[in-house]
């Protein structure tokens, strides 16, 4: 909870305009999934009207992906569909709500790229 309250103002800093929607991808080294709810969480409420894409890599073979997207986006862009197409870069699948969703995969040396 510290760390994602520490790293959201720095965070949501980094979000990009991608066709007219704020977009905020990121690592966070060592985060669980608890944490990645968690900063994923505080930063919707920060950006307001964004997609938030988290991951984490755990150790050689673990990789979390985790996808926000804010209630007034979810018409054009749906959580489950981000979470799928990052975590097949990954090795892994996952998907989830229109405004949440969760994956995983076993290649945390493509997390960077994905």
């Amino acid at each position: 909870s510290k760390l994602a309250a520490s790293q959201g103002d720095e965070l949501a800093n980094q979000a990009v305009d991608v066709g007219g929607l704020k977009v905020l991808a990121a690592v966070l080294e060592g985060a669980d999934v608890p944490t990645l709810r968690d900063t994923m969480d505080k930063l919707k409420d920060k950006l307001k009207s964004a997609v938030v894409v988290l991951g984490s890599a755990e150790g050689a073979d673990k990789v979390t992906v985790i996808a926000g997207v804010t209630a007034d986006l979810i018409a054009k862009v749906k959580a489950g569909e981000i979470v799928a197409a990052v975590a097949a870069q990954v090795g892994g699948k996952g998907g989830g709500r229109p405004d949440m969703a969760q994956g995983g995969g076993t290649q945390p040396a493509q997390l960077d790229a994905a």
